[in-house]
């Protein structure tokens, strides 16, 4: 099974989680489309709500990068740069195995 798997945490300024939160979201919709995406989920930390996890996984990394690309989601990422607590780390990018609930 050849998949893209992404799985990134991102640190919003203190207060700022809800709006970051909001931002990816709105990302969500925008590459609910994209070519190549199977799934895109945002979460919140339970312990920490400044904290926000996404969850990707894609057909290839190809398909990824060229989401990137698409300029509502360049604006969705400049809303979302200036109330990040530094920089996103690069997230972990992960093989699938297998499992269920994608459709395969």
């Amino acid at each position: 099974m050849s998949k893209y798997l992404l799985h990134r945490k991102l640190k919003a300024k203190p207060g700022s989680g809800e709006q970051l939160s909001s931002i990816l979201l709105q990302a969500a919709q925008s590459i609910e489309t994209a070519k190549g995406c199977q799934l895109y989920l945002i979460s919140v930390d339970t312990q920490d709500k400044e904290t926000v996890w996404v969850t990707e996984v894609w057909d290839s990394k190809e398909d990824h990068d060229n989401s990137l690309k698409l300029e509502n989601v360049r604006t969705l990422i400049a809303q979302a740069m200036p109330i990040l607590d530094g920089m996103p780390q690069k997230g972990q990018e992960l093989q699938l195995l297998g499992g269920f609930g994608l459709n395969t």
